[in-house]
């Protein structure tokens, strides 16, 4: 007997091929009907007989195809219609899109394999992509995701690949960025005076050659530019750190293949699967002792962020390299990644000496994301390129759209409708006007996106950040503010789902508080609806309020101050004293008495930033997060003493500690080793005091491997259950996941 069934299918199942898989499962099975995309996801008719039905819909859940994530499949009865065969038949649209938007994939073997055959016609072709691989959040400009609504919407298909285009058994199938020499986009080099010196095949040769010899080049990958140089010459490294102002933050490397990675580091089971996986993300792994790569490229740290080439034109570039490349973001400090060339010219045409160009546009972009393994399981720097935009599911749909504009470091938005969190691909510090335009502009695509108008806007309490601004200036929009460390609780939350009472430890390097202080060592009771502030570290002064974010030898100052007096201070032989004049002692003693520009926090981060400078490992950083890298490097896992400290009801002190790493002299490896056992036995001590609840962990410092992988390890030791963030990043990255969250009913 012949039904009929209607099947919709919600998730990531546009641009990924699962049109023709559907047209092939069905013909395998001899069903009848057809199948199309809408603007919430693929509608399947089927005729046929119920057992064989059952049979597709079966293998459809269990081996839907490889870039596809389904999240829901709702079957329907419908009357029979006596299709004749089965047919994939017009995208439709409707008023409610809903449909989740793929991130951008790396290179597919299959392609790899046709740029490389002499008999393909898509030989040495620096765009090449399928249904399995290439870009698509980059060039989308609304759903469905179809040609005319991407970048490639000028570029008209030649035959050949009009005949591949239409062929439901082709893999390039309605793939919509699918081109060759002939009729897509064209690869050209230019000199930073923005002079064509040649195009095709001939410009990466020319390219390679040019940073063999040493030259720094711009090239365009799928969501910006990157800056390049061979990452084996010291002149080139140095040359690039010099022209970027990037005295000593670590540089990511793009390798050949695998193989040429494990040259330089050593890595595990799970490294080599993320590393190697469809993603392509920057991994940070532990560097070999013998290390052929130039000691310039990641200074002060035994860890690099390593990755594999994703586009085609890295894969043919790499066929005429003699080395590793240094391949960084390529943008001013604090503005986001470079889009176009021109724009490129302008402002980084000092840095780069030549730019590598094609003309499909990147209409949105898009960062590397990064990414490091904590036991044994990915674990988020940047939530980008490979994994963003992306999405958590909710228990229940909701009535209301929700907009959530994050924090003002490591910005990201997400927007909550149905049962969807979307999260947006990382967008980086809101510190300049064109980062502040990024922020507005990634508002605006996901609004375009899926038609989306807010209901409620979620932004956070700090009266002075950008998104919190742009907030303020709305009207006719219901706005609520959430406490930055609440949000990060928050978001572990919502990845879990978790609605009810938990203890939740939030620590990292700045947040306004609900006292108007900056939070940043903050232990909760919180649920889904509310939080207590069960237990904070002992507020103490920053001097000089932001510079003493950048001087960590400040906030060492600060914690002496508060341990010591002066006159004791003066009698000591301090690394951190020495990098004051007795004047400026004085000085600064003075504005800590007083409070004079030197606002309380309770801050973990500036812990931190202390520790460095008390150990004489930094007195001055450069780059966000440097202190928390250096004191790894010197933890000895031997070492498993700890200062000491008290907490009361309420505070965390330890003065204790700062008085013993100053009285007792000791090295720099047993002040770290100690210090981050101590941090570990604290959240270890308070969760004893809560006993019934699950325990989870956010904020920057749990960027921390070695802290991180020592909490959890003696948490789990006493039957505790422990969550953090993994599908978002447990920095600010997550904020706006939080932020959502706390409006979910």
């Amino acid at each position: 007997m012949v039904i009929g069934k209607l099947v919709k299918v919600k998730g990531i199942v546009q641009g990924v091929g699962f049109r023709p898989y559907v047209f092939n499962l069905c013909d395998n099975y001899k069903l009848k009907g057809w199948v199309n995309n809408d603007d919430e996801g693929v509608n399947i008719a089927l005729e046929g007989d119920e057992v064989t039905i059952n049979y597709f819909i079966n293998e459809l859940k269990e081996f839907p195809p490889p870039l596809a994530k389904i999240d829901s499949i709702e079957v329907l009865s419908k009357e029979v219609e006596n299709f004749e065969d089965f047919n994939i038949i017009k995208s439709e649209n409707h008023s409610n899109k809903s449909t989740i938007i793929s991130p951008d994939i790396a290179i597919c073997q299959d392609c790899i394999n046709d740029i490389n055959d002499e008999n393909n016609f898509r030989h040495n072709y620096a765009l090449t992509n399928c249904t399995n691989c290439g870009p698509r959040y980059s060039i989308i400009k609304t759903v469905p995701y179809d040609r005319i609504n991407t970048s490639m919407s000028n570029f008209e298909l030649c035959s050949s690949c009009y005949k591949e285009y239409i062929n439901p058994k082709n893999r390039r199938y309605h793939a919509q960025p699918v081109c060759c020499e002939k009729c897509g986009p064209k690869v050209e080099l230019y000199n930073n005076f923005n002079k064509k010196i040649c195009d095709g095949i001939n410009a990466i040769d020319k390219v390679a050659s040019l940073i063999n010899n040493g030259e720094i080049v711009a090239i365009k990958g799928i969501g910006g530019f990157h800056l390049i140089c061979d990452a084996t010459i010291d002149d080139a490294v140095n040359k690039l750190r010099k022209r970027k102002n990037r005295p000593t933050k670590p540089y990511a490397v793009m390798f050949k293949d695998l193989q040429q990675i494990k040259e330089v580091a050593d890595l595990t089971l799970k490294e080599e699967e993320i590393i190697f996986s469809k993603e392509r993300p920057i991994t940070l792994v532990k560097k070999k002792l013998h290390f052929f790569l130039s000691s310039f490229v990641a200074p002060n740290t035994d860890r690099i962020g390593c990755f594999l080439p994703y586009t085609p034109l890295h894969i043919l570039l790499f066929k005429k390299l003699n080395n590793p490349i240094i391949a960084t973001s390529a943008n001013l400090k604090d503005e986001p990644i470079i889009r176009h060339k021109d724009e490129l010219i302008v402002k980084l045409g000092d840095v780069a000496d030549f730019v590598l160009d094609f003309d499909r546009e990147i209409i949105n972009a898009v960062d590397d994301s990064v990414v490091q393994v904590v036991n044994n399981d990915i674990f988020k720097f940047r939530n980008a390129r490979g994994y963003a935009p992306s999405v958590i599911k909710l228990k229940n749909k909701q009535n209301k759209k929700i907009l959530a504009l994050g924090a003002n470091q490591k910005s990201t938005i997400s927007i909550a409708f149905g049962d969807n969190i979307i999260v947006s691909p990382h967008i980086g510090d809101l510190n300049s006007i064109d980062s502040i335009e990024y922020f507005m502009r990634t508002v605006k695509t996901f609004k375009r996106f899926y038609d989306f108008e807010a209901d409620i806007i979620v932004c956070d309490m700090h009266p002075y950040y950008e998104s919190t601004k742009w907030a303020n200036q709305l009207k006719n929009t219901k706005v609520v503010k959430i406490q930055h460390h609440y949000a990060h609780i928050l978001s572990v939350m919502a990845e879990y789902k978790l609605e009810d009472n938990v203890l939740g430890i939030s620590f990292d390097g700045t947040g306004f508080g609900d006292d108007g202080n900056i939070w940043g060592g903050e232990v909760f009771v919180a649920s889904k609806k509310e939080y207590k502030r069960v237990k904070h570290f002992k507020y103490f002064k920053l001097l000089g309020g932001e510079k003493a974010v950048k001087e960590p030898k400040r906030v060492a100052l600060s914690l002496l101050f508060d341990t010591f007096t002066l006159e004791e201070l003066e009698k000591k032989h301090l690394s951190t004293l020495n990098q004051f004049s007795l004047q400026e002692l004085k000085m600064l003693n003075t504005m800590w008495e007083k409070g004079l520009n030197a606002p309380q926090t309770s801050s973990v981060g500036r812990i931190f930033d202390a520790i460095a400078s008390l150990a004489n490992i930094l007195h001055i950083q450069t780059y966000e997060g440097e202190t928390g890298l250096l004191i790894e490097q010197y933890y000895n896992e031997k070492i498993t003493q700890t200062f000491d400290y008290t907490i009361d009801d309420f505070v965390i002190d330890i003065r204790p500690m700062i008085k013993a790493i100053v009285e007792d002299e000791y090295d720099k490896k047993t002040i770290c080793s100690k210090f981050l056992n101590t941090m570990a036995k604290i959240i270890v001590e308070i969760s004893d005091e809560y006993i019934d609840l699950d325990i989870v962990l956010s904020g920057g410092v749990f960027q921390n491997k070695t802290l991180l992988e020592k909490v959890i390890k003696n948490l789990m030791e006493k039957n505790k259950k422990v969550y953090y963030s993994k599908v978002i990043p447990v920095n600010d990255g997550g904020i706006s996941v939080g932020q959502i969250y706390s409006q979910i009913e």
